[in-house]
């Protein structure tokens, strides 16, 4: 019996089959092997065409069947994870409209600034826990304000993850873990925010047909299986977005447990069991897969956009063409904690939640052309993004979270021994890691959403650490001086 799992990002769509018994992974697949193109017709956009998530994902399941060899009809449910915050229009037709206005687009700032100012800040964090902010509903709005023929067509409004699902099952569906992160859920009235729908002029019926997280949702349709290799009848029983569905996958699912990732963007995840916020709406706080009126369970995201945009940047700008991250890693660790002064601001990739929404672009401090060189810029890189996710942690404990267990995956930038002590050290955390990825967890909620599994316990078989990172009191205080003199720099400019 087996489980299949998808994460579609906008890097890539992984694929996962995992035998339901033991937690082994029989086969993966990634596709694109390069990253997926994101378009930016104006500056601070970022849009991908959906049907090229699902020509990709169909890439991924022939390998994963290739490899695999097995019986389709031995794969016993579809679990999906997808990029949070996108938007998805289509017309009565189920025909995509325009190409999805994805989670790093900064395009309705201005609108979500606008909403929280005319709705009342006090009130939106009570009901919303969140400012509107750039997110899914502000990002319909504006399509409704700029784009108003197109938006007359609407049929219908997804995140990426219901609409993969969508194509799969040829229902059209959400969650309340997506509509949380799309900031449309009233927290105070566990349902879909009315308010949000009144103030920005949404029809209620554009939004579709609200599921549980873990359920048997709908089932692959015929048209759907000739084109994966799958079989027609094969259960969907889990969607999430990819923060709470990399917190599942780590089995981050408690008050006091967090997950973290430094991939494409740098993402530290917290649950907590009080509908708590951030009052500048810096961190933002959603529904967690595991939620329910009875145990409550929220997830406090932090997010930095300029991870991987940074890593890759300083590796195409300083590194020769046979150089890959394992070597940028090594120059980075020949150069001593706080980089001799050298010091990045990683915020170049848009607008910033942990800065209010604010675009000040990655800067560069204390360049002394007498002592630095490129392995100073990549520690410097290094540290910069730990030293940027470590404000955004304080945040949240500010916010009365309990900062017990930090999970990762054993993945990106995570393989780098300089990040990873780095990350332990300067937020005084051990940090677990782990052999897992989105794929993975969104396999094992389908387990647990189709009744494979009895319980979150029996949903984790098989899942192991690979190493645990320690602080380093050695270089405690040395990470120290350099987070005080890095925090200076950041609110000269914030």
């Amino acid at each position: 019996m087996y489980l299949l799992g998808y994460d579609v990002g906008s890097s890539s769509v992984k694929a996962t089959l995992l035998r339901a018994e033991d937690g082994i992974i029989v086969a993966s697949a990634t596709s694109p092997k390069k990253e997926l193109p994101i378009t930016a017709p104006k500056s601070g956009w970022a849009e991908q065409p959906p049907e090229l998530w699902w020509e990709h994902l169909k890439l991924a399941t022939a390998e994963i069947n290739s490899a695999a060899g097995i019986n389709p009809s031995d794969i016993k449910a579809i679990g999906i994870s997808y990029q949070m915050h996108g938007l998805v229009l289509v017309d009565k037709n189920h025909q995509v409209l325009r190409d999805a206005i994805i989670w790093c687009d900064s395009r309705a700032v201005s609108i979500g600034e606008k909403a929280a100012e005319e709705i009342g800040k006090e009130e939106c964090l009570k009901r919303l826990l969140n400012s509107p902010g750039n997110f899914t509903a502000s990002k319909l709005r504006w399509v409704m304000e700029n784009e108003p023929d197109l938006f007359a067509r609407a049929h219908k409004m997804m995140l990426p993850g219901d609409y993969i699902a969508f194509r799969l099952t040829g229902g059209i569906k959400t969650t309340p873990s997506g509509l949380s992160e799309g900031i449309m859920w009233d927290f105070q009235q566990q349902k879909l925010s009315e308010m949000v729908l009144e103030y920005y002029g949404i029809d209620r019926e554009l939004i579709p047909e609200v599921v549980p997280t873990f359920s048997v949702q709908a089932e692959v349709t015929s048209q759907a299986a000739e084109e994966l290799g799958l079989k027609a009848g094969t259960r969907v029983s889990y969607r999430a977005g990819d923060q709470p569905n990399n917190a599942l996958s780590l089995n981050v699912l408690e008050p006091g447990e967090i997950a973290a990732t430094a991939g494409t963007s740098g993402v530290v995840y917290g649950i907590g069991k009080e509908s708590n916020y951030d009052p500048q709406s810096r961190v933002n706080t959603f529904v967690h897969v595991n939620h329910s009126a009875e145990n409550p369970r929220y997830g406090v995201l932090l997010c930095l956009n300029g991870t991987g945009i940074l890593n890759s940047w300083l590796k195409h700008n300083t590194m020769g063409a046979d150089e890959d991250y394992e070597r940028m890693n090594e120059l980075a660790e020949q150069v001593p904690v706080g980089s001799e002064g050298l010091r990045i601001l990683p915020y170049g990739n848009g607008a910033e939640r942990t800065l209010g929404n604010r675009d000040i672009n990655s800067s560069i401090y204390g360049l002394n052309f007498n002592i630095h060189h490129r392995g100073h810029l990549l520690r410097a890189g290094q540290e910069g993004i730990v030293f940027a996710l470590k404000y955004g942690l304080d945040i949240m404990r500010r916010m009365g979270l309990e900062i017990q267990t930090v999970r990762a995956g054993d993945a990106n930038m995570f393989l780098s021994n300089l990040f990873g002590t780095a990350f332990a050290t300067v937020t005084g955390t051990n940090v677990e890691l782990y052999n897992t990825d989105g794929s993975q967890g969104a396999a094992r909620g389908a387990g647990l959403g189709a009744g494979i599994y009895k319980d979150q316990r029996e949903m984790f078989v098989g899942l192991k650490t690979t190493r645990t990172i320690q602080p380093d009191p050695s270089t405690a205080a040395a990470y120290q001086d350099a987070y005080q003199d890095w925090l200076g720099l950041l609110k000269q400019q914030i």
